[in-house]
């Protein structure tokens, strides 16, 4: 039985969903995952595609809070992503990725899974300071970006079954692989008082 995983700023042990190519802790919060090549976790909803091997750190947390990160990757091909993952079980899970587009872009995109996959892109961003933040309010969650402003700009307001655990995923669905650092990691175990006031 593989050890848990501890990260000073994450107030839980951590798990693996699929082993990555390599990772490391470089310190009390900052972790750095590579992904290797082909990997993605998405069930498409209009086909009978399933992927489900992206290296992902998880762990429990009960109760309201919220977890942020600044997002740092170098995005060579299309889809690249660093992400925040909730993560029910393989049927039920979302996560907020800075992503690749097709059109050679850094988006903000979320992706909620009941099933299949609600895939969203929300708009292109620019800067070395993007940070995605998840926070359970109650029995719902929200996603948020900040993108320099230090103002947490609403991406979307859902529900999700499972119980999910939080944590870090990279990915590089049609590239050759792809390292992601989570820097600046952050925890609250307070409630989020007001989702769209940017706080």
């Amino acid at each position: 039985m593989t050890e848990p995983i501890t990260l000073p700023a994450f107030p839980a042990p951590l798990r693996w969903l699929n082993h990555p190519a390599d990772w490391k802790i470089t310190s009390a919060d900052t972790l750095t995952i590579g992904a290797g090549p082909r990997t993605d976790l998405f069930t498409d909803p209009g086909g009978t595609d399933r992927f489900a091997n992206a290296p992902a750190l998880v762990g429990r947390l009960d109760g309201d809070f919220t977890l942020s990160a600044r997002i740092r990757l170098d995005l060579a091909a299309t889809y690249d992503a660093g992400v925040l993952l909730l993560y029910g079980n393989g049927d039920h899970w979302a996560k907020f990725c800075l992503e690749l587009s097709p059109q050679g872009r850094p988006t903000i995109v979320s992706v909620v899974t009941r099933g299949a996959s609600d895939d969203c892109n929300a708009f292109p961003v620019d800067g070395e300071d993007i940070r995605l933040r998840v926070s359970r309010v109650g029995t719902a969650f929200a996603f948020h970006v900040s993108t320099g402003d230090r103002f947490w700009h609403l991406i979307r307001y859902f529900a999700l079954d499972g119980d999910p655990e939080v944590g870090f995923l990279a990915q590089s669905p049609l590239g050759d692989g792809c390292t992601v650092a989570f820097e600046e990691i952050r925890h609250s175990g307070k409630r989020l008082a007001d989702i769209r006031n940017g706080d």
